[in-house]
């Protein structure tokens, strides 16, 4: 299976309309664990290669982005769907224990990096974007159908449907948010011996308080996105200009 990484730099004509099939129920509301409505009803559809796509360290000072692609085997139940939540409401125990009994279970998984550097070349829109893609070229299944968290625009080669706050009510989408979260965590604490002055392996590069002062006190390091405003003014370098290359 070949799905060739395409950066959107947002000039050109986004595909934002899924194609048939699509979605005939609705997600439950937020607040409930997620479930698998979604991919029933295009279980039902008679497809079979349905993915949920999800990121993590979107919002982080450093590091990557990472995103987290999961299709399920059409009509498996597996017992840990009782425990599934977003990434970001369970503990760092519950996400190590789930993102095993998630891999072990499914049809596929995969994730997909965009580098800090690539965040900083790109945008982190993009960038996010193309990590996205990494993840779903992973998958040893070609999706058919690709159920992605927030409401952005994308080009994904398949018909797709973007769900605000997916990762709470989507099952697919939540168990890729679970198994990109574990692996990004693990990065960030990976390098956290080579960058001892910030504290990566406990705030896994996100803009704490101590973060931050330390960011002040040592400048940036080689894994710090030098495009996001508060490392750029901690590097006291010359306005950071962007550049987006043209893809076709």
């Amino acid at each position: 299976m070949t799905i060739t990484p395409r950066i959107t730099t947002g000039l050109e004509r986004l595909i934002d309309v899924p194609t048939a099939p699509s979605l005939r129920r609705e997600p439950p509301a937020r607040g409930k664990r997620p479930t698998r409505s979604v991919e029933i009803d295009l279980w039902d559809q008679g497809l079979r290669a349905v993915a949920g796509v999800d990121e993590v360290g979107r919002g982080a000072l450093a590091g990557p982005v990472v995103s987290g692609a999961v299709a399920f085997l059409p009509g498996a139940r597996p017992r840990w769907l009782r425990e599934l939540r977003d990434s970001k409401e369970l503990t760092p125990r519950q996400r190590s224990r789930l993102a095993p009994l998630i891999k072990a279970s499914v049809a596929s998984w995969a994730v997909g990096w965009s580098s800090a550097e690539e965040v900083d070349r790109y945008g982190i829109l993009p960038a996010t974007r193309l990590s996205m893609h990494r993840a779903l070229a992973g998958l040893v299944v070609e999706p058919e159908f690709i159920l992605v968290d927030g409401n952005d625009r994308h080009d994904f080669s398949c018909g797709f449907q973007a769900i605000k706050k997916g990762d709470a009510r989507v099952a697919s989408i939540a168990a890729a948010s679970v198994v990109a979260k574990v692996t990004r965590d693990a990065w960030m604490e990976a390098i956290d011996g080579r960058y001892l002055a910030y504290g990566f392996a406990s705030n896994k590069g996100y803009g704490t308080p101590e973060h931050n002062a330390a960011l002040i006190a040592a400048g940036p390091c080689p894994e710090h996105r030098r495009s996001f405003a508060p490392v750029r003014e901690a590097a006291r370098d010359a306005p950071f200009t962007l550049g987006l290359p043209l893809f076709g």
